[in-house]
């Protein structure tokens, strides 16, 4: 017996039994999914925004982000900084080295999280940052001996520091360096020890499909480095323009 076609709003999958919307269902699901995509987004970016306001930044970290964006010199946001501190609190830090002085921001941060008889080893390039870093720690409230100001570049100074001497190694300097800082900094840190790679996000760019600059395929491959290592153990934390961490397992 002939049975005329249904019509799409009232047709049944007979596989699944499941009523199979019309065009109109599928568009007004379009529609929802759309919606659904934008609240989570924009509830990403509230959180993350929550997170950078979380912990309140004192006289000194203001005075060195403001010198900073006078500089012309990227900093990290206020969410990394905290991350940074709480890593160096968890490592029980007494030996940090970090690479890209900048003016300060993040050495407070470090410097703040590390015990108090630590030592912060920083190297830039350029000696007139690391003045407005050696003021800012002041107005911190850090002793003079408490940090180590190496002018230069990272892939000059790093072979002259010992071997396994750290707890903790932040690398914010040049993003075509980062594979060797990343193999420098195996040399420098003691087994339990952590590297921590600021900017691995690059705004977005690591993960955008069209073509990138050569500094954004060089993060492609630290992140994919750092990640299939067997000495490392890793984490991406979502935290500013993105933190990458690990621990050199013992």
């Amino acid at each position: 017996m002939y049975s005329p076609p249904c019509r799409p709003p009232h047709c049944v999958n007979a596989r699944s039994h499941q009523r199979v919307p019309g065009h109109s269902g599928y568009s007004q699901r379009r529609v929802q999914l759309r919606g659904q995509e934008r609240l989570i987004t924009a509830n990403r970016q509230t959180s993350w925004a929550f997170a950078d306001a979380f912990v309140a930044e004192d006289d000194a970290l203001r005075w060195a982000r403001e010198r900073a964006r006078e500089s012309g010199v990227p900093s990290v946001s206020p969410g990394t900084g905290a991350a940074l501190r709480l890593l160096a609190a968890t490592a029980d830090a007494k030996a940090v080295a970090e690479i890209g002085t900048g003016t300060g921001v993040s050495g407070i941060y470090l410097l703040q999280g590390m015990r108090p008889d630590g030592v912060l080893t920083t190297v830039d390039p350029e000696p007139e940052r690391q003045q407005f870093a050696r003021q800012a720690f002041r107005a911190a409230g850090f002793a003079g001996n408490r940090a180590r100001f190496i002018p230069g570049r990272a892939l000059d100074v790093l072979p002259r520091l010992a071997d396994g001497g750290y707890d903790l190694v932040f690398c914010d300097g040049d993003r075509m360096e980062t594979l060797e800082c990343l193999a420098e900094s195996l040399r420098l840190l003691r087994p339990g020890g952590l590297v921590c790679f600021e900017g691995v996000f690059a705004r977005g760019r690591t993960v955008d499909s069209a073509a990138q600059p050569a500094e954004v395929l060089r993060l492609r491959e630290l992140l994919r480095s750092v990640r299939e290592s067997q000495e490392l153990l890793p984490s991406l934390l979502p935290v500013g323009d993105g933190l990458l961490c690990a621990v050199r397992r013992g």
